[in-house]
């Protein structure tokens, strides 16, 4: 491990003296590129140089402990080779976990899938919940979060949405929340005061940029019609609303949110570009596409992910065994403890393999 850390430490000044050079700063597309792999690697860089500082003090207080001959200053360095080692020993644990290869995704934006599986009225109000709970993160996160499209029930649910979230970082924290989310709570409309079980699916989709995924134009069927629901006079007059089918894939976006055509034709192109590319990436990984599709399954209740029930304030995630009892707080956007929890689980996944990123070119 040290030596690849050497060798990262030696790319990353190289990286340093290249950012500052003519050549590089009259290229916009290469700096871009060398900028984003300097600050991944900086903080790899930072906390090696923690360590190597760790391990020479360490190195100097076994010597005092060693070798004086005041017992007070050997009591003290006895003391202080205790605390080294620990900080050496937390160094050492994270940088194993910065070593593990990334995610090439986890720095995109990402396209939020929710659809009311089964329940009924009571799925769809659930769905509405849940893309609210999510909206809260984002804001809580600092990013931005746009409805591109939504087909709403009558009594004030969602049958499905598709949201675009943009920050800093998005996938990595949202990747594992796809899957199918149970609720257990009385419903609106249950008289009686019964609880039920309904079931909501979650797709997180790292956002495709044009670079990704190549479309020839000749491989699209571009429909436009006039928009239905909310939207004032332009609502059934004007020819606004977009849909493009994906001949070779037959895959189907619609969108209706823009009064402006030209608008509604971009958000449904930013779509499809992501759902494309997730079809590639189930060409390219089966294992991790079926792993992905038993995740989030047809939304039937026993095919759960996660269980949200009212009566006990209580969430718990079934993949790793978590339970919080304060799911009002989840409910209101507060998801750091679950998703931080996820994101450590899987992480010492990968740390199982005992594989470590390659050393960037």
């Amino acid at each position: 491990m040290l030596d690849k850390l050497a060798q990262i430490e030696t790319r990353y000044e190289e990286l340093t003296n290249e950012l500052s050079s003519p050549e590089l700063l009259s290229n916009p597309s290469a700096y871009g590129k060398a900028a984003k792999q300097h600050r991944s690697l900086g903080e790899i860089v930072e906390k090696y140089r923690s360590y190597k500082s760790l391990t020479e003090q360490l190195a100097g207080a076994r010597d005092l402990a060693a070798n004086s001959d005041d017992q007070d200053m050997r009591e003290l360095a006895q003391i202080e080779i205790a605390s080294l080692q620990a900080q050496l020993e937390q160094t050492e644990s994270d940088l194993k976990f910065l070593l593990i290869p990334q995610d090439p995704n986890d720095e995109k934006n990402v396209i939020l899938e929710i659809r009311a599986g089964t329940g009924g009225d009571e799925a769809s109000l659930f769905a509405a919940d849940i893309l609210r709970m999510y909206a809260r993160y984002a804001e809580r996160q600092r990013w931005k979060m746009e409805i591109l499209d939504a087909s709403e029930s009558g009594i004030g649910g969602i049958k499905e949405a598709v949201a675009l979230i943009e920050g800093d970082k998005v996938y990595s924290k949202l990747k594992h929340e796809s899957g199918v989310h149970r609720v257990q709570r009385v419903p609106q409309t249950e008289a009686s005061g019964r609880i039920h079980t309904s079931a909501i699916t979650v797709a997180v989709l790292p956002e495709a940029e044009e670079v990704d995924v190549k479309i020839d134009p000749k491989d699209l069927r571009i429909d436009t019609f006039c928009s239905s629901g909310p939207g004032g006079q332009s609502v059934n007059t004007t020819y606004s609303a977009v849909r493009i089918t994906h001949l070779p894939t037959n895959v189907v976006v619609s969108m209706q949110d823009e009064k402006s055509q030209i608008k509604n034709r971009e958000k449904a192109m930013r779509v499809l570009r992501a759902r494309l590319q997730e079809i590639e990436e189930q060409k390219q990984h089966e294992a991790i596409a079926g792993e992905r599709r038993s995740m989030v399954g047809s939304g039937d209740r026993s095919e759960k992910i996660r269980t949200y029930n009212f009566k006990e304030n209580r969430v718990s995630d079934h993949r790793i065994g978590l339970t919080i009892h304060q799911l009002d707080q989840v409910m209101d956007g507060s998801l750091d403890a679950i998703i931080e929890a996820l994101t450590t689980h899987y992480q010492a996944e990968k740390l199982k393999d005992d594989s470590l990123a390659p050393v960037p070119a």
